[in-house]
């Protein structure tokens, strides 16, 4: 279906979109996760090397986009355009289960939030909180349903809401910040006190950082995913680059200011959501309260905007052909309709199994968790093959910017753990066979670098099956 100019995605909801995608839960306890182990120098280097990294990522978006305006799926296009449709075909569909299998998380952590204030909640997989998750996951569906669009403009509604008292943190941090605070735990700190400079334990603190890093961009290209839809093509780069960089800074105040208002030693002992115990500290029990209340928005609104996300991704692959067909409908009002239904019958499935057990969740997250990062390791694989292609007219910028996230991209991978990568396998074992009926539907037969992957996949699958069996790998 067709859509006209006023109703696409103007550039503030692209931006929305990308904040809204990658604020979610994790924001309100990255002071904990990344302070607990490190001190500020570790920190501010562990920032630094991840801004390169994600900003040549952000780059690669704007500079693909640009210049392959014809690619409407975003990082699922970049790797079938670069790559062939195997590959595009695999990064769509290990995205496709971290997404809706993400949901899942976001629909526990919200009813678990609620818990905060009404203990009928607490833990999020009881009966109640199923229950009204569930209305929730159908109530965003319907509204979804109303047109991405009217969907994308409450997200950015909600991501502004989100944002207010977190920023409120920040100014309280900057108000309450003491120097010598930040000073003492500067290189770290143990139980006994303040620790002396030393180039390997830095580095060693840099690492745990960065281990934390790994996850909280995931949803930068939230902008990209929905590039068909934006009404100007440019805007999907710029709001990529306006949403990283935002939320880049936002982290790094949160993560480097806490050490100047809470002795570093004492931040791993912080439970959680730990900011709400660092504005605590500042103003006194509002603060906690209202922390509480921003992570309930903040989640909501990601679970929005990864629903958007996790509908629309297979609805463009379908709509390429390498999606069954059935995903590619589109209702009166141009929403994915067929993929946002069965991505929401598979999260209400998983959310009534952890009634039961969370265990089938649990090992089902395991397989996808990595997958999400194969998508971007392939955009930037495939900058690096676009400049090559066209040297002739390739900029520095762009041989720069391929390269760096290439080699960040690859780190991404490495850091989420050989493990995951093996785990990951056996999720896209159902995709082969997924794969070869469309393949075959569409006319087109396999081609021999496909069997060579669907070897290596099924090789490494059951190298990740004799290792989970045997107790090597512990996913419960």
């Amino acid at each position: 279906m067709s859509e006209s100019g006023e109703n696409k995605l103007s550039q503030s909801s692209l931006i929305g979109l990308v904040i809204g995608s990658m604020i979610g839960g994790g924001a309100f306890n990255l002071m904990s996760d990344m302070g607990g182990q490190a001190g500020g120098l570790a920190i501010i280097i562990g920032w630094i090397i991840t801004a390169i990294g994600m900003i040549s990522l952000a780059f690669v978006f704007q500079n693909l986009t640009n210049e392959r305006p014809d690619l409407d799926g975003g990082i699922y296009s970049y790797a079938q355009a670069g790559f062939g449709d195997f590959i595009g075909f695999a990064s769509a569909w290990g995205y496709w289960f971290s997404a809706f299998l993400g949901n899942v998380a976001y629909a526990t952590l919200l009813m678990s939030s609620v818990g905060n204030f009404f203990p009928i909640f607490k833990g999020g997989n009881t009966f109640p909180s199923i229950l009204v998750a569930s209305i929730l996951l159908w109530g965003v569906h319907f509204l979804i349903l109303k047109g991405v669009e009217t969907a994308a403009f409450i997200n950015s509604i909600v991501t502004v809401a989100k944002l207010i008292p977190i920023l409120l943190v920040v100014i309280c941090m900057l108000v309450a910040f003491n120097f010598g605070t930040f000073k003492e735990g500067f290189f770290g700190m143990n139980a006994h006190g303040a620790l002396p400079f030393s180039f390997g334990n830095t580095m060693s603190q840099v690492k745990s950082t960065m281990l934390v890093t790994v996850w909280v961009f995931i949803g930068i290209e939230g902008a990209v995913v929905f590039s068909s839809r934006a009404k100007r093509k440019k805007d999907v780069g710029t709001a990529t680059v306006i949403g990283l960089i935002s939320v880049l800074l936002i982290y790094f105040l949160l993560t480097v200011l806490a050490q100047g208002v809470i002795i570093q030693n004492h931040i791993s002992k912080l439970e959680a959501p730990s900011m709400a115990h660092v504005l605590s500290y500042i103003v006194g029990d509002w603060g906690s309260t209202l922390v509480n209340i921003g992570l309930i928005i903040s989640v909501l609104g990601a679970w929005l905007g990864w629903t958007l996300l996790a509908g629309e991704l297979p609805f463009i692959v379908a709509k390429d052909g390498l999606f069954p067909k059935w995903f590619a409908k589109e209702n009166e009002n141009g929403a994915p309709v067929n993929a946002l239904l069965i991505t929401n019958i598979l999260v209400q499935i998983f959310l009534i199994s952890m009634l039961f057990t969370d265990s089938a969740y649990q090992f089902a997250f395991s397989l996808a968790s990595s997958a999400i990062l194969y998508p971007y390791m392939f955009s930037a694989f495939y900058q690096v093959k676009y400049t090559i292609e066209h040297k002739q007219h390739a900029t520095p910028k762009q041989w720069t910017i391929g390269i760096l996230a290439s080699v960040y991209a690859i780190w991404l991978v490495y850091a989420a753990g050989f493990d995951y990568l093996l785990l990951t396998m056996l999720l896209y074992i159902p995709g082969l066979i997924v794969y070869s009926i469309v393949q075959k539907n569409n006319r087109r037969r396999l081609t021999r670098v496909d069997y060579i992957f669907f070897a290596i996949i099924i090789v490494l699958a059951i190298v990740g099956l004799v290792r989970l069996c045997s107790g090597a790998i512990n996913v419960f």
